[in-house]
């Protein structure tokens, strides 16, 4: 159950928008590296900036005490199996010192009404299999694990 707690009184949550692009590329690349993926920074905010003019990707930037503190990404998708729309969390990241304080509630929170708004009716992310942090407060919320193993295929060769 996505339960909301009051988040402390400097915390501001809004959505973002092409003009964030170069903050919020700062945070992807902060969570690439917790997540220990390859990340090409190179271009990044200009692609972010892009993809948000052009309605592709909706993001939410968090700020601590005006510092911005973590993001959340989604993009809408749509089930073949359910027939039916659902809105992909591609990316739900805090720094370390904001986790814990629930803000992360806060930004699921944020997406979720956004799904909502959309028509779905569901929301479907992955976490890495180690991330036992993230896992346990996926669970805390009532979300429903499924195993399943992630593919990627580089296009670009």
């Amino acid at each position: 159950m996505l339960t909301r707690r009051l988040p402390p009184a400097a915390w501001r949550l809004r959505p973002a928008d092409a003009a964030d692009a170069p903050v919020l590329a700062r945070l992807c690349a902060a969570h690439a590296d917790h997540e220990r993926i390859p990340h090409r920074t190179e271009g990044h905010a200009d692609r972010l900036a892009e993809a948000l003019a052009a309605g592709r990707l909706q993001m939410w930037l968090g700020q601590l005490d005006d510092t911005p503190a973590g993001y959340a990404s989604a993009t809408l998708d749509f089930s073949t199996l359910a027939g039916a729309p659902f809105l992909h969390l591609d990316c739900l990241y805090l720094l370390p010192a904001a986790r814990g304080r629930g803000l992360g509630t806060e930004l699921l929170a944020a997406v979720a009404a956004q799904a909502r708004a959309q028509g779905c009716r569901q929301m479907q992310w992955q976490t890495p299999v180690w991330n036992a942090q993230a896992i346990r407060f996926y669970d805390r919320l009532g979300a429903t694990r499924l195993d399943k193993c992630r593919y990627t295929l580089d296009l670009a060769h």
